[in-house]
This record gives structure tokens, sequence and C-alpha cells, in this order.
């Protein structure tokens, strides 16, 4: 039976954490970076706890006022710090918790840079490996987020994007972009079925190209981000595809 991990990004104050829990297999949890404070983060893990959810931290830059979406250069060993803090935070009220914490997937422009550039990639898949090679790296599916990784021998999760669009390099489109997001539910949905059944994923320039699909993220910041992931849900149920976390 195929099976696919759902996760969302949680704990940034978006008010239906809750209510997506129940639809989801991993939560990546704000901590401290972009949003989340220690109330926020004790919340969400209990949430995640009570629903079955894997945890996982979602560092990002600190910077509130773009919610962490301007890129920014740090330097390694100040990146390595900010990060390890975050995690760090978050793993400290997991344990409190009786939890265990899976995996930690960057946020916004950290993701995204990390995606282009392997020097910055290394720098993050160094850092995680050194506070638990245990881990898993969420990262974007064929980007150097997941090479990086593999090459010092800490574990990944390919991720794709059901509401975002594709280059035909396999990025995602710039969010400054117009069409950057998919507006459309049914459209996504059977971009995360091709992605799932068929390893393929149409681009922009309507050109289907592969991709290697292990997690599948759904925004938890969305309007509709409750409908979408039922949508997701109801989709993956009627294709006979299992939702289960990338930890089993």
């Amino acid at each position: 039976m195929l099976s696919i991990d759902l996760n969302c990004d949680v704990g940034e104050g978006c008010g239906h954490d809750a209510e997506l829990m129940a639809l989801i297999s991993s939560a990546s949890i704000a901590c401290g970076g972009h949003a989340g404070d220690k109330d926020t983060m004790r919340r969400t893990v209990d949430l995640a706890i009570e629903n079955g959810v894997a945890i996982g931290a979602h560092p990002g830059y600190p910077d509130r006022a773009n919610f962490g979406r301007l890129a920014m250069d740090v330097p390694a060993r100040e990146l390595t710090g900010m990060i390890s803090e975050q995690v760090l935070a978050l793993a400290e009220i997991v344990k409190a918790a009786g939890g265990q914490m899976k995996h930690v997937k960057p946020h916004g422009a950290l993701y995204n840079q990390s995606a282009r550039d392997p020097k910055l990639a290394e720098v993050i898949a160094r850092t995680v490996a050194e506070l638990d090679n245990n881990l898993v790296l969420f990262g974007l599916s064929g980007s150097h987020s997941i090479t990086e990784a593999e090459r010092i021998g800490l574990r990944t999760a390919s991720e794709v994007f059901a509401d975002r669009t594709y280059q035909n390099d396999g990025s995602l489109t710039s969010r400054a972009e117009a069409n950057a997001l998919s507006r459309d539910d049914d459209l996504a949905a059977t971009q995360v079925l091709d992605m799932i059944k068929y390893g393929r994923v149409r681009t922009v320039d309507a050109i289907m190209i592969p991709i290697n699909a292990q997690t599948v993220c759904i925004h938890g910041d969305g309007e509709n981000a409750v409908d979408f992931a039922r949508t997701i849900n109801r989709s993956l149920a009627n294709n006979g595809i299992e939702i289960r976390s990338v930890n089993g």
C-alpha cells in the first residue's frame, strides 16, 4: 500500500492548529525564530502528542516582521548557534511533555536559500547532525538541502508542495511571482497524486519533470488551510494512499 507523510508548519499563531493536527502525520513547530515562544511551543507539542503526530522543529531567521521570509547572509558559526538555540528550546519542551522530537525543517528564506546553496545546506545539515544524528532533515526534493545532508550521513525526507508551482529545474516558483501559489484545491490534490503515484510534477511551462515525494507540505498559515488539508486527505483516501509519518 502506498503511503505518504503529510507535514504542516504549526505553532505560528494562525489559530487552527488543533483542527490541522487531526489531518496530518508530522508537525513542524515554530520555535522562537520567525514565530513562536515557550507557551505556543508547549501548547502545540501537547496537541501533537494528543493526536499521535510526529514532532519536528521549524527554525527560521529571527525576523518576525517579515515572518522569516527575507533572505539573510548569516555567518556559519552564527547560523549554527541560531538553529541550535531554537531546536534545543523545542527539544526541552518535547522531552518535558514525554514526547520525542523526530525531525527538523528549516523555515521560509532559510529553507529556500539552503535548497540553492550547497555551503549553507551543509552548515544546516551538520548542525542538525551534531544536535542529534537520529533526526530527519526535511528539505526541498532534489535540492542541495537533501544531497548535502545525505553526503554527511544524515537521514532526509524529500519534501514536495501541494499548493506551490514548480519551475523546470524542480525549484519552487518565487513567492514574488503571481503564479507561485495554486488557488485551486482540486488541482493541488491532483498534483499531489501525480507526485506520489507517478513521481512527477507539471511545471509552470506544462512540462512533466521527475520528483521524489516522501513528505507533502500543507501550509498552516493559509486562510483555508483546514479545508485544503481535508481535500488532500479525501483525495489520498479515495486513492488508497495511507497517511503515515516518515518515521513509521
